[in-house]
């Protein structure tokens, strides 16, 4: 399937669990209209893809915190689009995205690596936000 085909919520939803990756929502909801809620609606197949490539290469539990849902930060490669996801934070995840090199940081004063396929981890607040291209 390409990149950049668009998938339903239940889709990712399952392909996700079906790889042990595990979603939580502050809403307990998935309308990506809502903020509070975690959706998949329209996720790129690539970045459902990059997340469970990451999942077996580091060996770590994965648990989405942030989709396609509203609120989050706007651009050509953003959440609303479909190339990020935001994952919780964990010592196997941090020692995992930490083997990649820098790349600098972000304007919002995120520390940006960089995998050899190009994803992007950002380490925001409490979470991992991850540019899927």
């Amino acid at each position: 399937m390409p990149k950049s085909v668009r998938l339903r919520h239940r889709v990712a939803e399952d392909v996700l669990r079906g790889n042990g990756i595990q979603w939580s929502s502050t809403g307990g909801c998935s309308d990506r209209t809502i903020t509070s809620c975690t959706s998949f609606e329209n996720v790129r197949w690539g970045t459902i893809k990059g997340l469970i490539g990451f999942a077996e290469s580091s060996g770590c539990e994965i648990t989405v915190t942030g989709g396609t849902e509203r609120g989050h930060a706007d651009g050509p490669y953003s959440h609303w689009k479909g190339y990020k996801l935001d994952i919780a934070t964990s010592a196997c995840v941090d020692r995992a995205i930490k083997r990649y090199p820098s790349a600098g940081v972000r304007g919002d004063g995120a520390r940006l690596y960089r995998s050899p396929d190009g994803t992007l981890f950002a380490r925001e607040k409490d979470h991992w936000d991850i540019t899927f291209r």
